[in-house]
């Protein structure tokens, strides 16, 4: 990791920069990639996969056998610990139900919202470096809940040709309707614009590399919804002298694990918390099965020594992180100051790990900066708000006038028209 002291303001956005992919061509690797699927379909993505991912696939949609199957292969300690995590997941996210809105906004006038469930959505698993079932859960439990009528899921398949046993547990477990042996772009161009096999749908969620995000974000321009450009993951420690060194080494390292361009972050007031950290960095390192992947993922990552709290207070807020943790004294003053994150853990035994299985939360985040912007994935995400309008006699006697005299203004006359012709009546 590169060790930075005191940086100037002037320098913070520099430093802060996320890792990118070499390529300058992306969106049109990417953009190439949906232009084959839309044309090709099925035939095309099992190309892609054999190209992408080194399997050759007879089928793309995962069978009930397979389902079955997968079932009996998952360990019991597994089963029961994603049936937890499923548990308090959706605690969580039903505690987020809408309460529809009625409200009188004048005499004769009635206005209302209600929430109606986004019918088709396509979630995307990544599966390229881990089998992150946790991700089916966090985003099919709040689409089962919120009632969407087909959740489609595209994950990318093993080298034989399978999904891992345990994220089609945890896809029956939370509501998926049908899971595809899709990954990448092309799986996100699938669930777009639909195959022979692969259902249209009208919102895309999950997390994925940078390849994932940029066909999001493309086929977002025009065809279909998309959740946030959620890409690598990160993360950023805040800690002062009163945490502990090995508890913030371990969240960086959660993080660092992830892939190649996952940043870790470490922002303290305390130079000795920093030289402890990364002894602790190096020693647990070695310990880890997954090494390489992760200096590779900490050579673009970094410590960053700062006067006070209140410039660490700023620099968290410039970064804006999909994850902090707030490992200091009084982490809830601090917590209140931060207006840029993702999601937030406080104190030193809230580690990152258990936001991203099991303690209720969504774990599908804004990246690279997003969470100015963009809220995490919630029960929302997977709604419409419709707005509803009565307006009686009354009404048009209450606010007739005031709709008139606007649209007159606005050089509307048909506007004002449709309310004139209204007030002329039940004047007669």
């Amino acid at each position: 990791m590169k060790y930075i002291k005191y940086p100037d303001k002037n320098t913070w956005a520099q430093i802060l920069k996320r890792p990118t992919i070499e390529s300058t061509d992306l969106f049109n690797i990417v953009g190439n990639v949906i232009k084959q699927v839309r044309n090709g379909g099925d035939n095309t993505i099992k190309q892609l996969e054999k190209k992408f991912d080194s399997v050759e696939l007879d089928k793309i949609k995962v069978t009930e056998e397979e389902f079955n199957v997968a079932e009996q292969q998952v360990p019991q300690d597994l089963k029961d610990a994603i049936i937890s995590a499923h548990q308090n997941i959706s605690t969580f996210h039903k505690a987020q139900a809408f309460e529809p809105i009625k409200i009188t906004t004048a005499p004769g006038v009635t206005c209302e919202q209600r929430s109606v469930a986004i019918e088709n959505v396509g979630l995307y698993v990544p599966g390229g470096t881990a089998p992150l079932f946790s991700t089916v859960l966090m985003l099919a439990t709040p689409a089962h809940i919120a009632g969407c009528k087909n959740i489609i899921l595209c994950t990318p398949p093993r080298r034989d040709g399978t999904i891992h046993p345990a994220i089609l547990f945890a896809a029956r477990i939370a509501g998926v309707t049908q899971i595809f042996k899709i990954g990448g772009a092309q799986a996100i161009a699938a669930m777009a614009y639909g195959t022979e096999t692969v259902p249209k749908t009208d919102k895309i969620f999950g997390p994925g590399n940078q390849y994932v995000t940029a066909a999001k974000q493309l086929v977002s321009l025009n065809d279909v919804a998309i959740d946030m450009p959620a890409g690598p993951s990160e993360v950023e420690v805040l800690a002062d002298e009163s945490c502990n060194p090995a508890f913030v080494a371990a969240d960086l390292l959660s993080q660092a694990e992830h892939g190649t361009d996952s940043q870790s972050i470490l922002v303290s007031t305390s130079d000795d918390v920093i030289t402890k950290t990364i002894a602790e960095i190096k020693r647990q390192s070695e310990l880890l099965p997954r090494q390489e992947l992760i200096n590779k993922s900490l050579d673009h990552s970094l410590c960053i020594l700062v006067n006070n709290i209140e410039e660490a207070i700023a620099i968290t807020n410039t970064y804006a992180p999909e994850h902090l943790v707030i490992a200091t004294k009084n982490y809830h003053d601090i917590a209140n100051k931060i207006t840029h994150a993702g999601s937030i853990f406080l104190g030193n035994y809230s580690c990152e790990s258990a936001g991203d299985y099991a303690s209720g939360t969504n774990h599908t985040l804004p990246t690279k900066g997003y969470a100015r912007a963009y809220s995490g994935l919630n029960l929302d995400s997977f709604c419409r708000k419709i707005t509803l309008q009565e307006i009686t006699r009354e009404g048009i006697k209450s606010i007739g006038e005031t709709v008139s005299v606007m649209a007159k203004g606005e050089q509307l006359t048909a506007h004002q028209r449709a309310m004139t012709i209204r007030m002329e009546e039940i004047n007669k």
